[in-house]
This record gives C-alpha cells, structure tokens and sequence, in this order.
C-alpha cells in the first residue's frame, strides 16, 4: 500500500451502513489520527478518552489504514503500544476492533478451541451466524494463521454428534438462495417429526441435515408446517429431544434462521444476566457486530427484555470498558 503523502484525505466506500452504529468517517486522513493516537499514548499517563473518540468514529477498514499509517510515519507498532498503554476488558474490547473483521473470528474460534477448556458457545454462535463467504474465509485465515484446518481443531476439542454438527457449519456449505419447495417442505417437516418426537429415541443426524444445509426461506416454511404437524413449535421439540451444546447449536440455527438480531440481543442479555459478566461474548458480540447490525440488535434487545442494551451495559460494565462498549452501542433508545 502507498504511504499517504501528509495532506491527502482517503474517501473509504464501506458495505451498507443502515443499521451500524459505528459508521466510519466518509472522509479522513490516516496520518492525522495516528498522531492524534500518539499524542494519547506519550508522556506521562494515556488519553483513554482519546483513543476511544478516534477508534469509535473510524470502522475497521479505515482504523487499518491508521495502523499503517502509524508504522510508517511513526515508526513504531500501534498495536503494541496500545497493549502497553491498556490492560484489562479495556485493552482487548480496543485490540478487538484494531483486528480485521476476519482474523477476529479466526482469533475468537482458535481461543474457543485452545484456550482454558472449549468455549463451545463461542464456536456456535459465530459458526451458526456467518455466511458462506464469511466462513469461507475464516477457513483460509484459520489454515494460513496457524497451519492446520479450523475443521481438524473442531473434530479434536470436541465429539460425538456436536462435533459433527460443528464440521457441517463449518464447511459453508449452506443452500443460500430464496427457492422454497413446499413439497419438500412438507416432506422435510415429516421427517424431522418422525426424527423427534413420533419415535423412541431422537435421529439427531435428521435435525442436522436438515437445520444446516437447507436455505433460510425453506427452512422458515419447515418450522411452520413442522408447528402444525406436532402441535409445538419446532425449539420446544429440540428442547425435549436433545440437551447440552447440541440442543444449543441447533436452537441457534433455528434462531439465526428466523431473526438474528433477535439471536444477538439474547447472546448479549445472557452474558450480563445473572452472577458475573461474560466479557468473552459481550466483547464479541458488541465489536463483530457494530458495524452491521447493532441498531436492529438494539431494537430486539428492548423488544424482548423492556429494558435498553444501552442501560444494561451500563449497569453491569464499568470505567473505560463501559465507555467503549457504549460508544458501540451507538445510543441509549
């Protein structure tokens, strides 16, 4: 890439903003808010309030022409001067969103897998979430990034029909058109009844064929004709059918079929609810997302808990973490 001559403005042309909150500037010189970094990491004490100000109005593609533009007029790393300057919540909620879009979920599912025990709910929500492309290239990082298949670590950190279920996701290999077959509807819902609740025992390898491969417009006429075929709706019965991290892999399809925001705002609710915070999936959910969905996941959130995402974060997080976390958020409706 050209280094940046000191008075030219880059014009970044995003994908569709409509409903982010962290937009990017639609114009802004790289140099100058590498400066502006500097100035708050030198001396004596660091500008937090800074750092967030300028990494929250910038998106991800414009923050790495910053960290370009850093190395190359400054001399040094910003990514290791921000380790050195921050440390906590703080520092990976900020590392996350100086991370391109997909080596952070290279990084997240690479944790998932090697980290202190599986972070399986880790693995089913990003592979549950992304599209084709996007899993596409995670698998290009993931082998680039450390010499083996995101599929081998998968089959080795976990098992039986879970495991099985995450290598389907995982190869992107879901039908993605709008084409629904109302035959083959009917005759799938049949047999995800006949897999669950018409017989002893469950066909778990139905439920997966079926959940992981078929287009979101087909599967949404399965889940209604499946409603009236058992007389209860299609996630009660893999409630009473499966358990543990199946059960929750595939009521995430489910729910990722049907309104993703909505899957987003429950991943969010659940990691501030109860005793202790879920830093892990609040800071993944808040940095993958602000940049595509956070105003629909916003609006989901107030929906089914009567209370704002914005008021939640604010009651659970605290210091420069809450700030930036809020700063994703984008606003308190």
């Amino acid at each position: 890439m050209a280094i940046l001559s000191r008075t030219q403005h880059v014009v970044v042309h995003c994908r569709n903003t409509e409903w982010a909150t962290i937009k990017g500037v639609s114009s802004f010189n790289p140099e100058q808010e590498a400066q502006a970094l500097r100035k708050a990491m030198k001396g004596f004490g660091t500008d937090e309030d800074a750092i967030i100000d300028i990494l929250t109005k910038l998106n991800v593609s414009q923050r790495q022409q910053v960290l370009i533009t850093y190395k190359s007029t400054i001399g040094r790393d910003l990514i290791d001067d921000l380790k050195s300057e921050l440390s906590g919540n703080f520092e990976r909620v900020i590392i996350g969103m100086m991370t391109p879009t997909t080596m952070y979920d290279v990084h997240e599912l690479r944790r998932a897998v090697k980290g202190a025990g599986t972070d399986e709910g880790c693995l089913i929500e990003i592979l549950a979430s992304r599209t084709n492309e996007e899993i596409r290239r995670i698998n290009e990082n993931y082998k680039l990034q450390y010499g083996c298949s995101l599929e081998d670590d998968i089959v080795s950190d976990t098992s039986s029909m879970f495991r099985r279920v995450l290598v389907s996701l995982a190869m992107g290999n879901r039908d993605e058109g709008t084409y629904v077959d109302d035959a083959l509807a009917q005759q799938d819902a049949q047999c995800l009844y006949e897999a669950g609740e018409k017989k002893w025992g469950t066909d778990e390898v139905q439920f997966m064929s079926i959940l992981c491969t078929r287009n979101r417009y087909h599967l949404l006429r399965v889940f209604d004709v499946y409603g009236g075929i058992a007389n209860k709706d299609i996630t009660d019965s893999i409630k009473s059918e499966m358990s543990g991290d199946l059960e929750d892999a595939l009521l995430a399809v489910v729910k990722c079929m049907r309104n993703k925001p909505a899957y987003f705002a429950e991943r969010l609710y659940k990691s501030m609810k109860g005793l202790g915070t879920d830093d892990n999936t609040l800071i993944r959910v808040m940095v993958s997302r602000s940049e595509i969905d956070m105003l629909d996941i916003r609006r989901e959130f107030l929906t089914m808990y009567g209370k704002s995402l914005y008021s939640f974060i604010k009651g659970d997080c605290s210091g420069d973490y809450r700030k930036v976390l809020l700063k994703l958020c984008g606003g308190e409706d």
